[in-house]
């Protein structure tokens, strides 16, 4: 899946074993949800994902012919200027992580790092994110934890899962790292504390909603 760290949102995802096909799609998808701001990506080292990431978002660009005679080369594919990509590269030994090292893929390191410094959610390249989001999604998905009966049996039956499960998350469920801090506090009945914080969603941190939906709303919507 992909995931954006600023609103906490899942903008897409494909199920399936990893390969160029799934990456491209899952590219593409995420294409599909940009308002056309996107164009920095961090990911680990698996290969598809720089194929998947020029395709998507790259561009198409025919070279100049060298000389005066013959054909002229093939179009290939080139980042844009602005297009950033850096992979956490994890070096193992014997299975375990010994190392971790930063590869930029597509950009300069000057860029990437200016890009760094206004971000609001982290100074480093990384993909703790996504990989907490991953922890998230086993948690409350009972499909994804392992050795249990609780697997799907078929793809399809899978996607619909997550499709269900990522929208109650979207949705339904406030996240703590989203919460806004309410000034002044509101007072609350009785001897109760008062109340200090708004709970926010995912969607409402995008401004797609305005409140926490109910799951008898985002069943019946």
């Amino acid at each position: 899946m992909s995931f954006d760290p600023v609103h906490k949102i899942i903008p897409a995802f494909v199920t399936g074993e990893i390969s160029q096909q799934k990456a491209d799609q899952l590219l593409e998808q995420t294409k599909e949800v940009n308002d056309g701001s996107l164009h920095v990506f961090f990911s680990d080292q698996r290969p598809q994902y720089r194929e998947a990431i020029l395709k998507s978002f790259g561009q198409w660009v025919q070279p100049e012919r060298k000389g005066t005679r013959g054909r002229f080369p093939k179009p290939r594919l080139e980042p844009l200027e602005d297009l950033l990509y850096a992979q956490v590269v994890k070096h193992r030994r014997k299975g375990r992580v010994v190392k971790i090292t930063e590869k930029v893929v597509f950009g300069t390191q000057e860029a990437l790092q200016a890009y760094l410094e206004r971000s609001p959610v982290s100074r480093r390249i990384n993909t703790a994110f996504v990989e907490r989001q991953n922890n998230t999604m086993r948690h409350h998905n009972r499909r994804f934890t392992r050795k249990t009966l609780g697997f799907s049996k078929d793809d399809y039956w899978l996607e619909r899962q997550v499709h269900l499960s990522v929208a109650y998350y979207h949705f339904c469920l406030p996240h703590g790292g989203l919460r806004e801090e309410i000034f002044p506090p509101i007072p609350t009945k009785g001897s109760g504390s008062p109340k200090k914080w708004r709970q926010v969603t995912p969607m409402m941190s995008a401004e797609v909603t305005d409140h926490v939906w109910t799951l008898q709303e985002l069943l019946t919507y």
